[in-house]
């Protein structure tokens, strides 16, 4: 096969003459490292919340640019949500982006815990590594299409806000993966995997409680408590729980509770996430939930509206392109550390306690398996519109939790710049392949047809709202 005979001569190429080396794909990723590199650590420092990330976004439309590619920017309705492509013939194969951070949490590169005291946010699950991967990945494909005159389309999907805001499901909403034949996705882990995983379907609301303010002590007849209100639906919710399938997960955090002790608040504010494997399960528990606030508001004396801030359908894992991603990712060299990369990574193992995982399994990949994970992602909307294959590879140390100061710190350290590299030439592999697989292209969208059925019709969990752009102010 094409694919793999380039992939075999990979060991030599850097010895070859350049015409040669245009047409390795690993060589072609290779050329990136500085950019991968230089990208991933200004969107790190960027650190910018959903829908916010006018910086970051501006930086990888600036580099597609450069290199020639066309771009559709404020696609969707959103300002930093963009489209770029190269090529004008055959297969359509596109690749997401993700760049937004997660407020909250701080954290600088170093492996010991050192929050960052004039920064709001950090990119605790690294999309920094996300963004900057992708756009070497799409880069290294343009210039591989370029160069062995490969009939194929190249897209880089800029994906904003996909912490709650669901960036990706108002895009596969507005039909811009429709075209598409294609789309490869990534994520930076503590470990390399391609397996088939399904992620949970959720939705998320804030329930806004408003009653009438008084002083505490002096005239408590006179008040009705917002926080009241909040305290009452989040005891029902509770109380729910006991009455809900095994798999359904709900998580909530009061957002403006009032100022002082002694003014009874006339408003105050929750923030539900509710999740399941099936999405109509999800759109089944809502309605409780919004029964509970509804309740609690009458019980209480006070008002309450609520909006619906995000929601993402499963994933829709396809095990043809899982696998193929799998043995891509075989085929590849372990990662390899500096000395000082090793001794970084040791400390901030060492925060994990004594049954942390061996630094060795960063370099190795997990066994094939098909799984659900009780994470959520709006990349499920995505894989619903179009045959969509993902890969995870070793950004953090083995051991790390997502959304934790560990994931920071990797993330702008050349620890996961590292992983990031080994994500892109993983996907550059997968596109390889895609382009010049036909058969693989037939059975693959044969699988989709079928796990999606026959009479599919798409629906989002968020309705027709508009995209929440100022969720993160």
């Amino acid at each position: 096969m094409k694919s793999l005979a380039i992939l075999a001569a990979g060991a030599t190429m850097l010895a070859a003459p350049a015409a040669a080396q245009d047409a390795n794909p690993i060589a072609q990723v290779e050329a990136q490292k500085d950019r991968t590199q230089r990208v991933a650590q200004q969107i790190w420092q960027f650190a910018e919340l959903g829908y916010l990330e006018t910086r970051s976004s501006g930086l990888l439309v600036d580099e597609l640019q450069r290199e020639g590619f066309a771009i559709r920017s404020g696609v969707a309705e959103i300002p930093t949500a963009f489209v770029a492509e190269w090529g004008t013939d055959g297969p359509v194969i596109g690749l997401l982006a993700e760049f937004d951070a997660l407020p909250g949490i701080t954290q600088s590169a170093a492996a010991t815990r050192e929050p960052v005291e004039d920064e709001h946010a950090g990119h605790a699950c690294g999309h920094n590594l996300f963004g900057a991967g992708s756009l070497s990945a799409a880069i290294a494909i343009r210039n591989w299409l370029e160069a062995t005159g490969t009939p194929g389309r190249v897209r880089l999907y800029g994906t904003p806000a996909e912490e709650g805001g669901s960036g990706k499901v108002y895009m596969a909403r507005a039909g811009l993966f429709d075209d598409a034949d294609f789309v490869i996705d990534w994520h930076p882990a503590d470990r390399n995997s391609a397996a088939s995983r399904m992620s949970l379907a959720n939705r998320s609301g804030k329930f806004r409680f408003r009653g009438v303010s008084a002083h505490a002590a002096g005239a408590p007849e006179r008040g009705r408590s917002a926080l009241d209100g909040v305290e009452a639906m989040n005891m029902m919710v509770n109380m729910m729980r006991e009455h809900t399938t095994m798999d359904t997960r709900i998580h909530y955090v009061i957002t403006s509770g009032g100022s002082a002790p002694n003014v009874v608040p006339d408003f105050a504010e929750v923030f539900y996430y509710v999740r399941h494997s099936e999405a109509d399960e999800v759109r089944a528990l809502w309605p409780r939930l919004e029964a509970a606030a509804r309740g609690a508001a009458l019980g209480t004396g006070t008002d309450v509206d609520w909006e619906i801030i995000h929601g993402n359908n499963p994933t829709l894992p396809l095990e043809s392109l899982q696998r193929m991603m799998d043995a891509k990712l075989r085929q590849l060299e372990p990662i390899e550390y500096t000395a000082a990369e090793l001794a970084w990574a040791e400390t901030i193992r060492e925060s994990f306690g004594d049954d942390a995982p061996d630094q060795a399994q960063s370099r190795e990949v997990e066994e094939y398996a098909v799984l659900t994970g009780y994470g959520s992602t709006d990349v499920g909307d995505v894989s619903r519109a179009v045959p969509t294959v993902s890969v995870r590879a070793a950004t953090w140390v083995p051991g790390t939790a997502a959304h934790s100061w560990q994931a920071v710190a990797a993330s702008g350290h050349s620890y996961g710049t590292k992983g990031t590299q080994h994500a892109a030439k993983a996907m550059m592999l997968a596109a390889v392949e895609l382009y010049t697989n036909p058969q693989l292209r037939e059975e693959a969208k044969a699988e989709f047809i079928a796990a999606r059925g026959e009479d599919y019709v798409y629906e989002s969990l968020l309705g027709d709202r508009a995209p929440p752009l100022d969720y993160r102010r």
